[in-house]
């Protein structure tokens, strides 16, 4: 079985798409991207220093535009996730190959103003996105069709 690949999208393409796409890519099945619909152009140092805090490698990350990934070459994509509400209710690129797409809503850890408060709301976003995307990666995308995937990686979002 080769990787499936998941693009997590947000507005700037800091925080928790970034975090999304490390982890996606740290699992058995799955090969994370992300992107953003207006990219910050750096990812946020917190996101940096909570991924490198759980072991993973943060080296060439960077925030970048979705339409890298709705460009000729790009590649295909099996499930695109839109992690905030802006994302989510943006018009999208159009993606080659038609992958699913579903909406897991979580706050913005980096909107806490509080440093002291900051640094668990970034704890709390990598602990739901791991819990969502280790559960999205157990699916069995090869006897799933398309309406049942998007309605078993949707239902992620809301189990506990």
């Amino acid at each position: 079985m080769s990787d499936r690949n998941i693009l997590i999208l947000c507005t700037a393409n800091s925080a928790r798409s970034i975090m999304g796409e490390v982890i996606a890519s740290s699992l058995p099945g799955l090969k994370g991207y992300s992107a953003g619909s207006t990219p910050r152009g750096e990812v946020n140092p917190m996101a940096l220093a909570v991924l490198s805090a759980k072991g993973h490698d943060i080296g060439g990350l960077r925030s970048k535009s979705w339409e890298e990934y709705a460009a000729p070459g790009a590649p295909h994509m099996d499930v695109v996730i839109t992690v905030c509400d802006n994302a989510a209710g943006e018009a999208c690129p159009y993606w080659p190959g038609h992958p699913v797409q579903v909406h897991w809503g979580l706050p913005d850890p980096a909107s806490v103003d509080e440093m002291a408060k900051q640094r668990a709301a970034f704890e709390d976003t990598y602990s739901s996105l791991r819990k969502r995307l280790e559960k999205l990666a157990a699916l069995d995308f090869d006897h799933l069709n398309e309406t049942e995937l998007r309605e078993a990686a949707q239902a992620i979002h809301t189990q506990r």
